[in-house]
């Protein structure tokens, strides 16, 4: 919002400052070429700083809304993608479901910085989710539950290997999105003054 604030603002000063010139020349009855009469018909008189900022707050809130909730939009249409392609419904039937585990982990393939895409041999590949559910005592334990087999390390394909990361990464990526709407939320039950959130 604030570059588009100041793009507004310097196109503003840029106005005031060509008004300001226009003014300081002497007047000429006829203009003497085409360009000069096309220059002064585009000179526009300058719009209060009120008005600018009032439209850079109007058009930027829906463009930001639009433009999150559209990569949300193909992050999850490429996630489902991915689910029916790495026939991840096998073992995880519903897709309205998929984002419920807590987690999402893969074995066999690095996803930290330093080993990122690198397979680990004599490993075997698997998309991993991880939920929480009692146990006998009634306290909430990970359970590890398998998405999806993919083989060796050695033999994985690297079109398929490209395509399990993928996976993996955008599902975390909408769990994100998930969590930061949820804390977003709570933070608005907060009895405080509007102008200190969001």
């Amino acid at each position: 919002m604030s570059s588009s604030l100041d793009k507004l603002r310097a196109l503003t000063s840029k106005l005031e400052e060509k008004l300001e010139q226009k003014k300081a020349q002497p007047k000429v009855t006829e203009p003497e070429t085409k360009a000069e009469v096309a220059s002064e018909k585009t000179v526009a008189a300058p719009v209060p700083r009120k008005t600018v900022e009032s439209a850079a707050k109007t058009l930027s809130k829906p463009a930001a809304k639009v433009s999150f909730e559209t990569v949300r939009r193909e992050n999850i249409d490429r996630v489902k993608t991915l689910f029916e392609k790495l026939k991840i419904f096998e073992k995880s039937p519903d897709f309205d479901h998929i984002f419920d585990y807590k987690a999402m982990n893969l074995s066999g393939i690095g996803l930290k910085e330093e080993d990122f895409g690198q397979v680990r041999e004599g490993k075997y590949i698997q998309v991993i989710a991880i939920t929480y559910e009692p146990d006998k005592s009634g306290k909430k334990k990970a359970k590890n539950i398998s998405l999806g087999y993919f083989g060796k390390a050695e033999t994985l394909d690297p079109g398929l290997k490209n395509d399990i990361i993928e996976f993996v990464l955008r599902w975390r990526y909408e769990k994100a999105f998930q969590n930061v709407e949820h804390y977003k939320e709570l933070i608005e039950k907060i009895d405080r003054p509007k102008e200190t959130l969001f």
